[in-house]
């Protein structure tokens, strides 16, 4: 149940700020210019940060497209394949990766050419509605990261209601119902539960298939004594009076425009991802100066 899968998302920037390797990296790319160089530094530090993770951990780690990338269909397929060739030259297979995307629909159609024309597993981040859940699994992709407190941060502050029960957290009523689509009908994505603001939204999914939560929540479930009741049952999901429904890109896209929690925090993650992208490349472009200078 607990997935000890590292995402190095909201640490990247500070690990590029101490890291050392910058003149080794200007060196690999010395005939570019500053644009490319930048974007190999970033792809290459990315990389890099995975490869040391994956020394210390036997599962796998997610390495995300740049977010800027994530209304672009065939740049998010160009730079998936070229972050696992770099992982390659590196020794790692692209079985231990997996590529994470936005779930906007260029990000998910882009995730199902890489899963089927180059077995390259995905992760579609970003997910705060039923209808990218669906989408992602029509296209087959590996895993899905439905958001759980980012959903009741939300919640919280678009209403008087200021606090829920774990059962009727509506950041899990989410991820129990995309959990019970998937398992009604078989799809073979794994529902991987994320962005958790309690122990209580962690014990009210017991039974996902994964989830993945921080040090601090994890040390509060060791102490905690409270029984471990399983929520989440594949069988259970079976008798569902549940329909199947079909997401073509018109259906998807009114389904997120006519959920307006959905719509805010897509694009606030994107821009937050983004903004993420921009600072790494202003700390690259620093150290490059510093290595042309020879400093």
């Amino acid at each position: 149940m607990w997935h000890k899968e590292v995402n190095r998302d909201s640490v990247l920037p500070a690990v590029a700020e101490v890291a050392d390797g910058f003149n080794y990296i200007f060196k690999i790319f010395p005939c570019r210019t500053e644009k490319e160089q930048l974007e190999e530094a970033f792809d290459f530090l990315c990389v890099l940060f995975g490869c040391e993770i994956l020394n210390i951990i036997p599962g796998r780690v997610s390495t995300e497209v740049d977010a800027r990338l994530s209304f672009d269909k065939e740049g998010s397929i160009a730079k998936a394949k070229k972050l696992i060739a770099l992982y390659e030259k590196s020794g790692i297979s692209k079985d231990r990766i997996l590529i994470k995307l936005a779930s906007t629909w260029e990000g998910i159609q882009a995730a199902k050419v890489l899963e089927e024309e180059h077995g390259i597993h995905c992760n579609l981040t970003l997910l705060f509605n039923f209808a990218q859940a669906v989408a992602c699994a029509e296209a087959g992709v590996t895993l899905i990261s439905p958001f759980v407190g980012r959903i009741l941060d939300w919640h919280i502050a678009h209403s008087n209601k200021k606090a829920f029960e774990p059962l009727e957290d509506p950041g899990v009523k989410s991820v129990t119902a995309i959990y019970n689509y998937f398992k009604k009908f078989h799809y073979k994505t794994v529902v991987m539960g994320a962005s958790f603001r309690n122990t209580g939204e962690i014990m009210a999914l017991t039974g996902c298939d994964l989830l993945t939560i921080s040090p601090q929540l994890l040390d509060d479930l060791a102490k905690s004594s409270e029984t471990v009741v399983r929520h989440l049952d594949p069988n259970a999901a079976e008798v569902l009076p549940l329909e199947k429904i079909h997401m073509d890109e018109k259906t998807f896209r009114w389904m997120v425009n006519e959920d307006q929690m959905a719509t805010d925090k897509l694009s606030e993650g994107i821009r937050k991802f983004a903004a993420d992208a921009v600072k790494l490349e202003g700390i690259i472009r620093s150290r490059l100066g510093e290595a042309i200078n020879g400093k």
